[in-house]
């Protein structure tokens, strides 16, 4: 389920985030943006695969991990191996189908 939620996200400044089950995106235009709901999509894949709370508590350990290292917080997040995975694969819309159990792993 895509949920339109503009404020929080503006001053998070991102377009989007997946908060198992939702999707939540800024601006409601981005319904459309099939890039962004595909790379919304991995994410809740990502989710499930680690069974939610796993996923959250890795995200935010590799983060803290590189935002130490690199000392830039979007560098850190770039860093992310469930963002890597994301992007790396977010034009191609039927990477879900043959995706294969924990593929983020080898962004790692």
């Amino acid at each position: 389920m895509i949920i339109i939620c503009q404020k929080p996200l503006k001053i998070l400044k991102i377009n989007g985030i997946a908060l198992f089950p939702f999707i939540f995106i800024r601006n409601p235009e981005d319904k459309k943006n099939k890039i962004l709901i595909n790379h919304e999509k991995i994410h809740l894949q990502q989710q499930l695969e680690m069974l939610i709370i796993f996923f959250y508590i890795l995200y935010l350990i590799e983060y803290y991990y590189w935002l130490f290292k690199l000392k830039n917080g979007y560098q850190a997040y770039k860093r992310i191996s469930f963002e890597r995975e994301a992007y790396s694969n977010e034009h191609d819309l039927h990477y879900l189908r043959k995706r294969k159990f924990w593929s983020f792993r080898k962004y790692l």
